[in-house]
């Protein structure tokens, strides 16, 4: 009896390969679209710096008043290379962001505790829209006659400013939860504290960060107006020193270096604000 030989067994059907993708296109497409995006967003300062630069040299407007782009410049490269441009940025934001610091230590917690305990908001609202609704700049004489005219003064002044941005952003980040992420977070057993760090806290979170970025603003404003009335340095003493003086390239550097320090401010707190919700979708 002669064996027969079975037919192979066909070999398994291999998963089909997924079509790989052109990695070369899809990154030159990214790169092209963030260049474009990025040239729109500097199109209007180029465009501010270009007019800038031209309208004295064709004497459209004085160039004794405003000088070209170029010399005021060529001004702030020489104050930066001989010193004198870095001893007044650190007096200010030794100043500012002391009083800044300061302020938002002792106004997150308040605020969290005013929209936590309806009675102690009940107790203190008429007195913080009476003090919110006085401009920190008209109690600067104030500040000067009780704490007098140095350091302490010009800090109480930010501290003021300040607070008021981030305690009432965060009162109304803290009351606007919604009430169904507590109530889940209490049917899930969650604790009191758990409840508010893990729920109350993130989702109040952008609203405290909005309150901060307008502090942090509020801060660099009052400081400079401060530091013009009395110091001895400091990019507000700066400006308003060359002004009295008559050195305007140096009042117009001093006004773009202040420029320059709100500018990366505002990004330093933009960048935190995103490492803190990262849950939160992308808007970009």
């Amino acid at each position: 009896m002669t064996d027969t030989l079975a037919p192979p067994a066909p070999a398994p059907a291999s998963p089909p390969r997924e079509r790989a993708r052109p990695e070369g296109p899809l990154a030159a497409s990214r790169l092209a679209r963030a260049l474009g995006l990025g040239a729109r967003r500097c199109a209007a300062v180029a465009a501010f710096a270009l007019l800038w630069e031209v309208a004295p040299r064709l004497g459209l407007v004085d160039r004794v008043f405003l000088p070209p782009l170029s010399e005021v410049l060529a001004t702030l490269a020489s104050l930066t290379l001989d010193g004198q441009m870095g001893e007044h940025v650190s007096a200010s934001l030794g100043r500012g962001l002391t009083g800044f610091l300061a302020a938002v230590a002792a106004a997150v917690p308040l605020g969290v505790l005013l929209a936590w305990y309806r009675p102690v908001y009940d107790l203190l609202s008429p007195l913080l829209e009476l003090f919110r609704n006085t401009a920190a700049l008209a109690l600067l004489p104030v500040f000067v006659l009780v704490l007098g005219i140095g350091e302490t003064s010009k800090i109480a002044l930010v501290i003021y400013a300040c607070t008021f941005p981030v305690l009432l952003n965060t009162v109304t980040g803290v009351r606007t939860v919604d009430p169904l992420l507590v109530k889940s977070a209490v049917s899930l057993g969650f604790s009191p504290v758990g409840v508010f760090t893990k729920v109350v806290l993130p989702a109040a979170l952008p609203s405290v960060f909005t309150g901060i970025r307008l502090a942090g603003a509020s801060s660099l404003l009052v400081l400079i107006a401060a530091e013009m009335v009395g110091a001895r340095s400091g990019l507000g003493y700066l400006v308003n020193s060359a002004q009295l003086n008559f050195q305007i390239p140096h009042m117009y550097a001093g006004i773009i270096a202040i420029a320059v320090v709100g500018l990366l401010l505002n990004q330093v707190l933009v960048s935190l604000e995103r490492r803190f919700s990262r849950w939160r979708p992308s808007r970009s």
